[in-house]
């Protein structure tokens, strides 16, 4: 229990701040919209080159990542069947299908890892899918739809390698893939850039709650409720049932990837959708609620299966 709640506490202390810091103006108009393009295009590109550059690559290949990847794929793709059933077009719902299936795997993730199951590298593997496999597809789909017509096809078809999250990515796995080891005054201070990306997104999250009517109210509260019933329900539950059923897993190999399922929808997907101004309320809203309907989840999970 007490992962859970640390985790969550630290989370809520640092979006507290940026909440202090929107209401009083100390950064300005422009705060929120600052913080989150250095999350985007320097920050975040810089953390994540130099996670998986030092990532073990063999993890990918395990039947505990195999479930994560199904249940992630279930609950994205319900939230599209129902998008597309529904016309909230692409951008929102790519957005939505994110929020329903992209877990908390870094911030959160590690310190429930650590404290919970005793090990921060069992989210390496579900950290790899989403940022090599999930992240790339999804702003590729957003490059594509927000650029629509209005480019040649070729310039479309190469707009995942003019984003700086998708670059940041396959270079590290690019590294790590050729096992190469980067000396300390090129990876040292890629390493203190990378360090801005997670408390400027929290900052920058915290600040886009001022001034903010409830979360799950207004017009996208359809899909705000939708996303968050699918990520802090429906994700855990597929990811159970293809463990026990499918994979036979059990014990610690079945609590590591119920809970990993169980986290909430990660901050970062509000950078997302600030930096391609789509969905931004849709992302907000369903971080925030997912956020706390995760802690009951976990608890019964942890308390059930642990």
């Amino acid at each position: 229990m007490q992962g859970v709640l640390t985790g969550f506490a630290v989370i809520a202390v640092v979006i507290g701040v940026g909440y202090v810091i929107g209401r009083r103006g100390h950064l300005g108009e422009n705060g929120r919209e600052v913080l989150t393009k250095l999350a985007f295009h320097v920050a975040s590109p810089a953390l994540l080159f130099t996670t998986l550059a030092r990532a073990d690559l063999s993890v990918i290949f395990s039947s505990r990542l195999l479930v994560t990847a199904m249940s992630t794929a279930v609950a994205a793709g319900v939230f599209v069947a129902v998008g597309a059933g529904r016309h909230w077009g692409v951008g929102r719902t790519t957005i939505g299908a994110l929020c329903s299936s992209y877990v908390n795997s870094g911030n959160l993730g590690i310190p429930i890892a650590v404290y919970v199951l005793g090990d921060a590298s069992l989210v390496a593997p579900v950290l790899l899918f989403q940022l090599v496999g999930v992240t790339p597809v999804a702003l590729t789909i957003l490059d594509l739809s927000g650029e629509g017509e209005k480019g040649p096809l070729r310039r479309r078809l190469l707009a995942p390698l003019r984003n700086p999250i998708a670059v940041g990515s396959l270079a590290g796995v690019a590294v790590s893939a050729a096992g190469l080891r980067l000396p300390g005054p090129v990876l040292d201070p890629l390493t203190l850039i990378g360090n801005m990306s997670v408390p400027a997104v929290l900052l920058a999250f915290g600040i886009s709650l001022c001034g903010s009517t409830m979360p799950g109210r207004g017009p996208d509260r359809h899909l705000v409720l939708l996303s968050v019933a699918l990520k802090s329900v429906g994700q855990p539950l597929v990811a159970w049932t293809l463990a026990t059923s499918v994979f036979g897993l059990h014990g610690a190999q079945l609590l590591d990837v119920v809970v990993t399922s169980a986290l909430p929808a990660a901050q970062n997907l509000f950078t997302y959708a600030s930096s391609y101004a789509v969905g931004e309320r849709l992302a907000r809203d369903s971080i925030l609620l997912s956020t706390v309907a995760s802690v009951p989840v976990l608890v019964v999970v942890a308390s059930v299966l642990g």
